[in-house]
């Protein structure tokens, strides 16, 4: 009886460890189907690392740097990976939102950050801030000379934390005031209506909300009586392809506006419809005007004959789709090849310009700290003198 039992007991154990390594031996070869030798290679690195490595180390900061490589590999400049605290961050961007106290500075002032406007019903508004003031520390971080320019990263931070800071007032005396960060809410577009009676719209990204901001602009700068209008899309990295084929949508004439296509070689097109905005239009572009952004140019270029002017830019011409990852970052990767309406590519060449307009270096950084005035910015007012030009033929 008990060698009954015995066998018994061997014939389960046997059992269960044939059930345990032929388990193992079948993900083994699920995983050399999926992601073949090379993905399980990565695999045994990290589980080499975690069981052999004698020295200390961090097993975030190895697979961000597994994953940072892995991407450069492609050798795809536009596909890139995310750890989990710079995507939480990209989120925020692509909502345009930030995590901050509501104010907008410049760089002008050597003592610290010079505060240009003040958000309404935000966090400085409530602590007292006031435009004009300057912030020379934060958390009696000292801001002045060159570490302004790392302020604003100093200022933003998790929602719900306080800062004090140092604020350098106009009669000279100076004050303390604590903050606490919020979430706000930015605006990607902005606009005018020039002396001369051209439009000027301002695009920063193609993020949330860019779109319809655009629709408004246009509408109500074409009521206040604006003859053309002037995109400004300098230093725009670009963003979201519905909000651009729907910015293209109210802007131009019926037909096609845009064309993707897959790694398969699956293609799509996008069509505009016949409602439209009936007015010249003209482009500024720089070295980052990017993307969407740079697509807007070539399209209504292409469409309506709107001049780009500017300096020459990348010839960007892949869409890029993020994925999440378990660790909570994500890889954005380029999955489809981008066309202008007619099929054109800008990938190697760049946009065509039809007047190059190259910025000082000192023009260039104005107009990055957004303090260029239009009457001092070249390329703004070679843009004009088109516009002119067409308007008066």
């Amino acid at each position: 009886m008990k060698e009954r039992r015995s066998f018994r007991l061997r014939a389960i154990l046997i059992a269960i460890a044939a059930t345990f390594f032929g388990t193992i031996a079948l993900l083994f070869l699920l995983g050399w189907l999926i992601i073949g030798p090379q993905g399980l290679t990565l695999l045994e690195g990290l589980a080499m690392i975690d069981l052999r490595f004698v020295g200390d180390y961090d097993r975030n900061t190895v697979l961000d740097s597994a994953m940072n490589g892995m991407i450069a590999g492609t050798g795809d400049r536009w596909s890139y990976y995310l750890n989990a605290t710079a995507y939480e961050a990209q989120k925020l961007r692509r909502n345009n939102e930030y995590v901050g106290i509501g104010v907008m500075v410049s760089y002008e002032r050597e003592e610290g950050l010079l505060i240009t406007a003040v958000n309404a019903g935000g966090p400085a508004e409530k602590a007292g801030l006031r435009p004009g003031e300057i912030i020379t520390a934060v958390d009696g971080t000292s801001l002045a000379g060159e570490a302004r320019h790392g302020g604003s990263d100093l200022v933003r931070g998790e929602e719900g934390t306080q800062i004090s800071l140092t604020l350098l007032e106009e009669d000279g005396s100076t004050r303390t005031a604590a903050v606490v960060r919020k979430a706000i809410e930015e605006d990607p577009v902005s606009w005018t209506l020039l002396p001369d009676g051209i439009g000027y719209i301002q695009v920063e990204n193609f993020y949330l909300r860019s779109a319809e901001q655009v629709k408004e602009a246009a509408e109500t700068l074409q009521s206040q009586g604006a003859t053309a209008l002037l995109f400004d899309m300098r230093n725009n990295g670009g963003g979201y392809l519905n909000e651009l084929t729907a910015m293209l949508d109210t802007l131009l004439p019926e037909g096609p506006i845009f064309r993707s296509q897959s790694r398969t070689g699956n293609e799509q097109v996008v069509q505009s419809d016949s409602a439209c905005i009936p007015l010249p239009m003209a482009t500024l572009v720089n070295q980052d005007t990017y993307s969407a952004a740079e697509l807007f140019a070539a399209e209504l270029q292409e469409k309506i004959g709107a001049p780009i002017v500017g300096v020459p830019t990348s010839g960007k011409g892949y869409s890029q789709q993020t994925y999440p990852l378990f660790s909570g970052g994500a890889v954005s990767i380029s999955t489809h090849k981008y066309f202008t309406g007619e099929g054109v590519s800008l990938i190697g060449t760049g946009l065509t310009l039809d007047r190059e307009v190259p910025l000082s270096d000192q023009e260039a950084a104005a107009l990055w700290a957004g303090t260029l005035p239009y009457d001092q910015d070249p390329q703004l007012q070679a843009a004009l003198e088109l516009l002119h030009n067409s308007s008066d033929a």
